[in-house]
């Protein structure tokens, strides 16, 4: 398991991920409390720490960081169209 830092601007989409090994976890926490306190006038940046095995897997499981509503509504209608 890895730890991402994920830094994700609402409104713009931008996103700003630093990957941590599992032994940083700590590390990454801490990191997340102090950005979370620089951006705190700021309600449109989210900050959180996710645990994924990699950054491929956590694109997957965490999409909305990644990519455009545009994108994730293309995904959906995809997936209904294939019958899942």
């Amino acid at each position: 398991m890895r730890y991402f830092l994920v830094v994700y601007n609402r409104i713009t989409g931008a996103v700003d991920v630093k990957d941590f090994a599992a032994s940083q976890r700590e590390q990454a926490l801490e990191e997340r409390f102090a950005r979370e306190l620089k951006e705190r006038h700021q309600p449109e940046i989210e900050v959180v720490v996710l645990g994924a095995e990699s950054r491929a897997a956590l694109e997957r499981t965490h999409a909305r960081y990644f990519h455009s509503v545009e994108e994730l509504a293309h995904n959906v209608e995809e997936l209904a169209a294939s019958g899942l």
